[in-house]
């Protein structure tokens, strides 16, 4: 089938030219995925950001992970002292569910590559691997906690008054937003108040050259989610706008750190795609790809989306369920990813700027998305976004059959890494 735009075949990383002369000076790119669990999705990711940081000198990873967890693999790729022998310890005491989106072996090759990229740089200069997400109530609290109790100071009877707050809960945080709904009491003043305490004390933190900012952090995180899951339990749009207003904030937080360096983001393509070119929109839903446009300019912000065919996916049937490889069907008649797949099955590299000339482009068309719950048995009644491709992407890169990705924790007696790894292009 002809197609009246152009693509370029993808078949390793000196096929992204284009998209590098395309990306330019940006100072942020952001990097989808059609779901959270796709092989190739985060290998092609990889091949971008190594090249941004070896040719256009990006300095730091903002992942759609929590920020203890990621704050793990920032101190292994930059060998603080005490922070693991190995990448697969350290993510192997990544615990939360779903478990298998950082916790695998492409994320492994990755932060091995970091590693050695970093042991060449002095400290101001070596990249940092950070989550962005507000998911992490009590894990940062724990953080905070374990960290003061090895201080003196005050700012530990705070920290201390905020975990017995939620204590009560029993690490159930869906049980703690429903208990705001019912009393007005709850834990908003104890979190703000260790926020504000933590930075009264910023001299008590000296373990590693950011632990300061790494304990304000987790502060934050426990302000916000604490809202976060207030606002869940109310439903409609705030709780998704608490979470990604909150990605966009970290991201700012750790750009200002790194003297407004530029930076890669890895999400899906639900929140890097630009929302005002969805139906997200209609609903009054905001996302980190809309805010970032806005916050730093449209020519500031290049935007990658990426989309499949068919394949497999880690995935669960429901939260908190195992995690289990499914398949993918073929996507919908009259999606993006059946045009794209029609026009040739192989993998490519889309750029906005080349869909002008179809008028198909510039119409709302369907484009799926896979979350960490999945039942592909329902496609035909869910799972695409209608979108205007063009303006919610400057990018999109398509792979027509996809594999799943390889969670460390799918089986615990897994002694050898897979055969591709480290899947280098």
């Amino acid at each position: 089938m002809a197609t009246p735009f152009l693509y370029y075949p993808l078949g390793n990383s000196r096929h992204l030219d284009p998209l590098f002369e395309a990306i330019g000076d940006a100072q942020f790119v952001l990097l989808g995925e059609a779901s959270h669990g796709t092989h190739e999705y985060y290998t092609w990711r990889t091949a971008i950001t190594k090249r941004l940081i070896e040719e256009k000198n990006f300095r730091f990873i903002g992942a759609e992970g929590d920020w203890p967890d990621c704050y793990k693999i920032n101190r292994f790729i930059k060998g603080y002292e005490n922070s693991g022998t190995t990448i697969r310890d350290v993510l192997m005491g990544f615990r939360r569910w779903p478990t298998w989106m950082w916790a695998n072996w492409e994320i492994a090759a990755l932060a091995e590559w970091l590693q050695g990229y970093n042991q060449l740089k002095t400290e101001k200069n070596k990249i940092g691997f950070y989550g962005l997400d507000v998911y992490s109530l009590w894990e940062s609290l724990n953080t905070i906690v374990d960290y003061l109790e090895q201080h003196d100071g005050v700012a530990i009877e705070a920290a201390r008054k905020a975990f017995r707050c939620f204590e009560r809960y029993y690490e159930n945080l869906q049980e703690y937003a429903r208990a705001t709904v019912l009393v007005s009491d709850n834990c908003r003043d104890e979190v703000v108040n260790m926020l504000r305490r933590l930075r009264e004390k910023s001299e008590l933190f000296e373990n590693d050259a950011e632990a300061e900012f790494n304990m304000e952090q987790n502060a934050l995180v426990a302000v916000n989610a604490e809202k976060y899951y207030r606002a869940m339990i109310r439903g409609g749009a705030n709780s998704w706008n608490v979470r990604d207003q909150h990605m966009v904030e970290t991201l700012d937080r750790l750009t200002k750190r790194h003297d407004n360096a530029k930076s890669v983001v890895w999400e899906h393509n639900t929140h890097v795609g630009d929302a005002r070119y969805t139906d997200m929109k209609r609903d009054g839903m905001f996302n980190v790809g809309q805010l970032v446009r806005e916050n730093y300019g449209r020519n500031n912000t290049f935007i990658v989306g990426f989309g499949s065919y068919s394949g497999s996916v880690i995935a669960g049937r429901s939260w908190n369920a195992p995690m289990q490889i499914m398949n993918v069907p073929e996507a919908r008649k009259n999606s993006w990813e059946t045009k794209l797949h029609k026009i040739s099955p192989e993998d490519k590299l889309i750029l906005s700027s080349d869909l002008e000339e179809d008028p198909e482009t510039q119409k709302w068309i369907d484009h799926r998305a896979i979350g960490v719950v999945y039942h592909p048995e329902f496609e035909a009644y869910g799972n695409y976004v209608p979108s205007l491709i063009p303006e919610r992407y400057d990018a999109f890169i398509f792979i027509d059959r996809t594999t799943a990705l390889h969670p460390l924790h799918l089986r615990p007696d897994l002694k050898e890494t897979p055969g591709l790894y480290p899947w280098n292009f």
